[in-house]
């Protein structure tokens, strides 16, 4: 989740309306940015948990394919969730 209000209240800063629609895209991009980095270092901290023995100079083949194997899982699940929550959106508009 966000620290930042995505209905942004910009009425009284000078903005026209399409200045505040700008700055909404950009936040919205931003917030995109961050939860992104916040989902890398997420599988990043799991899969070094999980794979990493102790860490050396070369990954081995089976730390390598571990690691490989960890974020894969990791990136289809969060894909599958993902659209779970479409569909689930979707059916709720018609």
């Amino acid at each position: 989740m966000s620290d930042f209000d995505s209905n942004l209240d910009l009425a009284g800063t000078g903005a026209s309306p399409a200045e505040a629609a700008e700055l909404q895209r950009m936040l919205a991009v931003e917030q995109q940015k961050a939860q992104f980095t916040a989902q890398v270092h997420n599988f990043m901290d799991v899969c070094w948990d999980k794979c990493i023995d102790r860490p050396g100079n070369k990954l081995d083949s089976r730390t390598e394919s571990c690691l490989v194997s960890c974020v894969d899982r990791f990136i289809d699940t969060t894909l599958s969730i993902t659209n779970r929550f479409a569909q689930i959106v979707q059916k709720g508009a018609h």
